[in-house]
């Protein structure tokens, strides 16, 4: 029996994507794999501008929906953690404080995905001698909540 591999998956708004979760529970089986979820704090809108560590509280619960969702779908996430606004100092950060044996980079489509204008997957690759793997996902689009309507009244 081949050793676990350790594999780190970088993902933000797509972290619960079912794309996400079909191409990691193939790679775990075609061979025994653990996960480790990245989410990199990014801020949305105008957070950007003010305050680049925004994104944090954000980020947060969206690793440990990710990771619960993983978990739920039979893959053994061994952590989520939740990163550096950049992806790619977050990644770089990822590869010094453990090891890992291959990386899988979740992105939006292409005109969407503002990691795919930064070449986030191409980066990496020259970053490290890791496989890296591309996943084009989209967000899990979340349940809308509805209002009950207000009933009307009708002077009589």
């Amino acid at each position: 029996m081949s050793p676990k591999a350790k594999v780190l998956v970088v993902a933000n708004r797509t972290v619960d994507s079912s794309e996400l979760i079909a191409t990691l529970r193939q790679r775990a089986a075609n061979s025994p794999a653990s996960f480790t979820l990245l989410v990199p704090a990014v801020p949305r809108g105008l957070a950007w501008a003010a305050d680049m560590k925004a994104g944090g509280p954000e980020a947060k619960p969206r690793a440990e929906e990710g990771a619960r969702r993983l978990r739920m779908s039979g893959l053994e996430v061994e952590a989520a953690i939740v990163g550096d606004p950049d992806p790619f100092a977050a990644v770089g950060d990822a590869l010094r404080a453990d090891k890992f044996d291959e990386l899988v980079v979740s992105t939006l489509p292409r005109g969407i995905s503002r990691w795919l204008r930064l070449s986030l997957p191409h980066r990496l690759r020259r970053m490290t001698d890791l496989p890296v793997l591309h996943v084009t996902a989209h967000p899990r689009r979340s349940q809308r909540s509805v209002r009950p309507r207000e009933l009307a009244t009708t002077k009589l």
